[in-house]
């Protein structure tokens, strides 16, 4: 009998807790998402299963000697995967749309007004009893409004790790779900006539604007903005890699290999935070409200951006290019693309919009610097 109690007490089924079976549910919920919704499945899949590994009894995954506990520890406790990831990222962007027209960079940065709003929004969300954000918690759920997980993650696990696997999972819910929540607010400020309004086609720019463009951002952001350096220059040196043209055998390997074994790793990491005694509190579903309340602020003040441009130019603006602002890219301008054929089959805004697409990719890493710089 003693025998038989000790191997039941070794078992999972003995030791399992309810608040583990609600995380192992949660992560089932994201791997549902991932595999039929088509939701992110490259971030919400890793998650999701790493979800389930870290609430598993007596496995010893998130403990030391465990293999997510290494792998935290590696890439996101140091800050690496982030950091990678926004080098693969910046190997596949093409600033093109973005040079050619850079008003752009008004939008992006227009954008990122969620950011700044939402961080006082956390701090005005202690008043409520069960809360209790400090500073760098309100600042690290505050970067959810710029729809970059790499960011969001970033931050987080410099400012506030606890909260960082509620933050990754907002922060990437929302980008999955960015053709579900940005149409009606794009609809909602902009008449049907501004909707239609068609855009000039962008110049043709010249490879050495293109090799230029990414040297020139870095040399702002380490005068200007050194705390955002980390992540403004992981992502152009992969940019440069790509323009260049010299190196492509490297910019293959960032925009493929590489970038696809540290999504894997980075998405297991993040899934390791999501054990219950973490995410089941209050402090979460306050996370995930003020994450959509970003989103939406961000969404809003891009395309109010734009229209005030609008009114102001000489050349048309179509304000759905606002919404574009936030960096989940190319995600929001295929959204405004779609909006905008809508309401003219003959409006095709998709590369109108990569340039403040690729603008609030640069404007959030920007805004996680300030953040960094004044309560890191």
């Amino acid at each position: 009998m003693e025998g038989l109690q000790t191997l039941w007490a070794s078992t999972a089924l003995a030791n399992f807790e309810i608040g583990q079976i609600v995380m192992m549910l949660v992560g089932g919920l994201l791997l549902f998402l991932a595999i039929k919704k088509g939701f992110e499945p490259l971030l919400l899949l890793p998650i999701g299963f790493g979800a389930v590994l870290a609430n598993i009894p007596l496995a010893g995954f998130t403990e030391p000697g465990g293999v997510l506990y290494y792998i935290y520890y590696v890439g996101i406790e140091t800050g690496v995967f982030p950091l990678l990831i926004f080098m693969g990222v910046g190997a596949m962007t093409d600033f093109g749309a973005l040079i050619a027209n850079p008003r752009m960079l008004f939008l992006g940065a227009a954008a990122q007004f969620g950011i700044f709003a939402t961080l006082f929004g956390a701090i005005a969300l202690n008043l409520v009893p069960g809360f209790d954000f400090s500073l760098k918690d309100a600042s690290a759920i505050a970067i959810i409004g710029g729809a970059d997980g790499p960011t969001a993650i970033f931050l987080a696990s410099k400012l506030a790790p606890d909260l960082l696997g509620a933050i990754a999972v907002a922060a990437y819910s929302y980008m999955a779900l960015v053709p579900i929540i940005q149409p009606p607010i794009m609809k909602a400020l902009t008449t049907p006539e501004e909707r239609k309004i068609k855009m000039e086609q962008l110049r043709q720019v010249s490879k050495k604007e293109k090799i230029l463009f990414p040297l020139a951002v870095l040399f702002l952001t380490i005068l200007f903005l050194p705390a955002a350096t980390p992540l403004v220059g992981m992502f152009c040196l992969g940019n440069l890699m790509k323009e260049s043209g010299v190196v492509d055998r490297l910019s293959n390997t960032a925009q493929n290999e590489l970038i696809n074994i540290v999504t894997i790793f980075l998405g297991l990491a993040v899934g390791s935070k999501l054990s219950a005694d973490q995410f089941l509190t209050i402090e979460t579903l306050g996370i995930l409200g003020l994450g959509a309340v970003a989103f939406s602020i961000g969404t809003g003040t891009g395309v109010l951006m734009a229209k005030l441009m609008s009114k102001f130019s000489d050349k048309p603006i179509n304000p759905l290019l606002g919404a574009a602002g936030v960096s989940a890219v190319p995600m929001a301008a295929r959204v405004v693309n779609k909006v905008g054929l809508e309401a003219n089959p003959h409006n095709f805004l998709l590369m109108h919009a990569m340039g403040p697409n690729v603008a609030g990719v640069l404007g959030s890493a920007v805004a996680a610097g300030i953040l960094l710089a004044l309560v890191g």
